[in-house]
């Protein structure tokens, strides 16, 4: 869904905290309290090739932008970055932010074509990573390279995609939930990539416009976007679904390494994050609430109580929402996700 400007914020006492942003995604806090976006930039003047949405350009629009009390600003810049022609709406690029202490920020880089066709574009060879920036003057380098990682080993043995979304700071180690490879990895200290769950596709009803004779399935990829720890030091992991994306059809699945992933929770649309609060409740964020085929661009936040129920925070005023973050009784939600230059972030009281 191609968006081009954000809207104003309906729901009373949400708050917009930052603005101006291109395409935001991931939100995180640093240890020092700062709220950290990854913008996935806007792409730029080429080349062009056809994109996931259509005909796309890239360039180098992708950024990372802190928020505190003295205001927004840049802090990574210059990222690799595509988006879509003319507009540089529903970019892909950076995509997610996690600290190590003090001075480690790690950023996954997107890619999201199938890797055949993007090994074609050599200016796409920076994107498909997880990155790390050492300190305010460190360098930026490639901690692991997830599309070289998917093109050796394709732990499902389907398409070769890779688009890791999500990334988690967890010990020496980083977890990455790549949607476009549909599984969960783990990086450790020195680069090296392992496999902590895969996401096979599943059996869906086929949508009534394909004209396929009633009671026919077709398979649905799983699409894994994000990735939080639980209280109880489980993964948890939120899927958007793939084509058609069923309406109620995308789970959070719990994922204890070396056990096959187990539904948690089911019956959501869309899912881009999830998070848990301080007392263990989860938070799920849909990118698109009525489902992507609808039309309809307005997401929603979801609390899940402990028997399953669902009970939506936001909807109104969330238009294709790309990130959350929890903090002290508030959500930060990255609001128009998929807009350039209108993109926000706001703060919405949890009561």
């Amino acid at each position: 869904m191609m968006v081009g400007m954000a809207p104003a914020v309906a729901q009373t006492g949400a708050q917009v905290v930052a603005s101006g942003l291109n395409n935001p995604r991931g939100l995180t806090f640093s240890p020092n309290g700062g709220l950290y976006v990854a913008e996935a930039g806007k792409g730029g003047s080429g080349p062009c090739f056809a994109g996931p949405e259509g005909q796309a350009c890239f360039g180098h629009s992708g950024s990372v932008t802190r928020i505190d009390g003295a205001g927004q600003r840049r802090v990574l810049s210059g990222l690799p970055s595509y988006g879509e022609q003319g507009t540089g709406n529903s970019a892909i690029g950076p995509s997610d932010v996690a600290f190590q202490g003090q001075g480690s920020m790690y950023v996954t880089e997107g890619l999201g074509l199938d890797l055949d066709f993007s090994k074609t574009i050599p200016a796409l060879d920076g994107m498909g990573k997880l990155l790390k920036k050492q300190g305010a003057g460190g360098r930026l380098k490639v901690v692991a390279d997830l599309a070289g990682f998917e093109d050796a080993n394709n732990p499902t043995g389907d398409e070769e995609n890779v688009n890791p979304n999500s990334v988690l700071s967890t010990g020496s180690a980083r977890v990455v939930a790549d949607s476009g490879a549909n599984d969960l990895l783990r990086v450790a200290a020195d680069g090296t990539v392992s496999v902590l769950a895969t996401f096979p596709n599943r059996l869906v009803d086929a949508p009534p416009f394909l004209g396929l004779p009633p009671g026919t399935q077709i398979p649905m990829d799983a699409v894994p976007t994000s990735v939080a720890r639980g209280p109880d030091g489980a993964f948890y992991v939120g899927q958007l679904t793939g084509f058609p994306f069923p309406v109620g059809g995308a789970n959070v699945y719990r994922i204890v390494p070396g056990h096959a992933p187990q539904v948690f929770a089911s019956g959501f649309t869309n899912i881009i994050d999830i998070a848990f609060d301080q007392r263990g409740t989860l938070y799920v964020l849909e990118i698109f609430q009525h489902g992507l085929l609808s039309g309809d661009p307005t997401g929603a936040l979801i609390r899940v109580d402990r028997g399953g129920g669902q009970h939506v925070v936001m909807s109104t005023g969330l238009i294709t929402p790309g990130g959350l973050a929890l903090r002290g009784g508030a959500a930060y939600v990255s609001n128009c996700g998929t807009c350039a230059g209108t993109g926000e972030v706001l703060r919405i009281p949890l009561g």
